[in-house]
């Protein structure tokens, strides 16, 4: 059974690793930020993905959508999904995580986690269209969520980061390699949450 998530609604662990961890709250304004979380809850084509999981298939609980430059086509954890053509209101984001990041996406994954039973299970991003060491930059809009991270060879190395409404965090090279993530489940109500993941596909 997935664990729960009983840390607070705000602050940041401490001592978090820059080096491989940026944090921006606030890169968005409440205006701009409410009106996305609306418009992309909305409009954008969501859907339930299957997985095998051994022997299983089961559910993903969240809803995802994917866009992209044409040949961002192969995403390996959504089936080979063809991305949707950027829409203005994601090129837009794009601009200012590029500009933050000094890094040149070419695709993007929504996830919409619609209460506190959606969440993303303990994992890395290590898929190899997606290369050696890459860099992953995201947007949240909407609840605030916990981003938990822990070092693959010793789970007792953990930090929390708080997903504010608006919010910018950059994974830097090395933390797909030796570090897992996770948005856990919560025992508290949740209200909707849009996150945004931009990354290049090789």
């Amino acid at each position: 059974m997935e664990q729960l998530c009983f840390f607070p609604e705000t602050g940041q662990s401490k001592d978090l690793p820059n080096h491989l961890l940026e944090y921006k709250p606030g890169v968005f304004n409440l205006r701009q930020s409410d009106a996305l979380l609306k418009q992309f809850i909305t409009q954008t084509p969501w859907k339930q993905q299957v997985r095998m999981m051994y022997t299983k298939e089961v559910i993903t609980p969240r809803l995802t959508a994917w866009y992209g430059d044409p040949e961002a086509y192969d995403y390996q954890s959504l089936g080979k999904t063809k991305p949707y053509s950027w829409t203005p209101e994601l090129l837009l984001i794009k601009d200012v995580v590029e500009h933050i990041a000094g890094v040149t996406f070419n695709s993007v994954l929504l996830n919409y986690y619609r209460d506190g039973n959606d969440s993303v299970a303990w994992h890395s991003d290590k898929e190899e269209i997606l290369g050696k060491n890459p860099i992953i930059a995201s947007v949240s809009f909407g609840q605030v969520r916990s981003f938990d991270i822990r070092n693959k060879d010793n789970h007792h190395a953990k930090y929390s980061v708080k997903l504010e409404h608006g919010s910018f965090l950059l994974m830097k090279a090395g933390l797909q390699e030796n570090w897992e993530h996770r948005i856990a489940k919560s025992v508290k109500p949740m209200k909707p949450r849009i996150n945004l993941t931009f990354r290049i596909v090789k």
